[in-house]
């Protein structure tokens, strides 16, 4: 009987400690300065959006927040250091959509699973992405540009930001969508894409809107689609609008932990963060960089990735090993 009372005494004893030391991790974290992992290098629209975030959750958390930038590898480093990083949240990573998209086209080359190495804290920000046309292009409307691609199959040419970009997967989305075809041609960033587009060596390109606006304003560019509605211009739709199943993708900018954070830990991290991402004078920051606040939970915006995550994995399958990018077209040069 004493054997049998000490057993269930030390078990409570055992149980109790737990909860305490669970109890006290919440009420501890955070206790020293955190590193927020940026896989960009300083001045790109996530670093700046990451920095204005950190520097007022770093107010309402009370410690430093220290911004790294690990660049390279289309943000997969800075997203690797992370997911195998120590699990006690004071190393997280505030990364675009490349760190999942990257994975999906390239699981074998990618050393980390976005959807399994990594917990996701919440979705921070967008930076809207359009579908654009010249300002003297014949397409006033979507529908225009459709009806166009379904009796002239291949003639359209859209330039993108690079193979494996948001806005090469935009162009996969769209004829999956819109059931046509477009001649998707990859150049080395948004600035030649845009200067291909109006130089009228493409027909379409899918831009920021950001990017588009001034020569939107001038006349020279006319948006189409848009993959999040923007106050300037409502009268640009998005596809959910025009009756299609999904949007075009934006540019989304999250919070993550490597997979197996405490609980604790997220609890203390959530309420903070939504304060500081929706707090007016880092939304004011958002829009001079072109982006928009688009807070979400971490529950929330993981059910998006693993959409979002599948729905391009079915356009890599469905342009096969030797199809490459949409359209089969070579990198541009220029």
């Amino acid at each position: 009987m004493k054997r049998i009372a000490l057993f269930v005494v030390g078990f409570i004893f055992a149980v109790s400690f737990m909860f305490v030391a669970q109890s006290l991790q919440a009420q501890t974290y955070p206790s020293q300065p955190i590193q927020v992992v940026v896989p960009m290098a300083p001045g790109d629209t996530v670093d700046l959006a990451g920095r204005a975030i950190s520097a007022e959750l770093a107010k309402l958390l009370k410690v430093p927040i220290v911004v790294n930038n690990k660049a390279g590898g289309g943000a997969t480093i800075g997203a690797d250091f992370v997911a195998k990083g120590k699990k006690d949240g004071y190393t997280l990573l505030f990364a675009n959509s490349n760190i999942y998209f990257a994975h999906a086209m390239n699981p074998a080359e990618v050393p980390y699973d976005a959807l399994k190495d990594l917990d996701v804290l919440c979705l921070a920000v967008s930076t809207p992405l359009t579908i654009t046309v010249r300002g003297d292009a014949p397409w006033k409307t979507f529908k225009d540009l459709v009806d166009y691609m379904k009796k002239n199959p291949g003639k359209i040419r859209g330039s993108s930001s690079g193979v494996g970009s948001v806005g090469h997967f935009n162009f996969d989305l769209v004829q999956s969508e819109a059931g046509v075809e477009i001649n998707m041609i990859p150049y080395k960033g948004a600035s030649p894409a845009m200067t291909a587009l109006l130089g009228g060596h493409v027909e379409i390109s899918t831009l920021s809107y950001s990017l588009i606006y001034p020569q939107f304003k001038a006349g020279a560019l006319r948006p189409l689609l848009i993959s999040n509605k923007v106050k300037e211009h409502p009268e640009i739709p998005t596809l959910k609008q025009l009756g299609y199943k999904n949007d075009i993708f934006p540019v989304r900018f999250a919070f993550y932990g490597p997979a197996g954070l405490p609980d604790s830990v997220k609890k203390a991290l959530a309420g903070p963060m939504q304060k500081a991402i929706t707090h007016p004078d880092v939304v004011s920051a958002f829009e001079k960089i072109g982006a928009i606040e688009d807070y979400q939970t971490g529950e929330e915006f993981r059910k998006l990735l693993v959409q979002e995550h599948s729905l391009v994995q079915k356009f890599v399958k469905a342009a096969g090993p030797a199809a490459g990018p949409a359209g089969g077209q070579a990198p541009a040069t220029k």
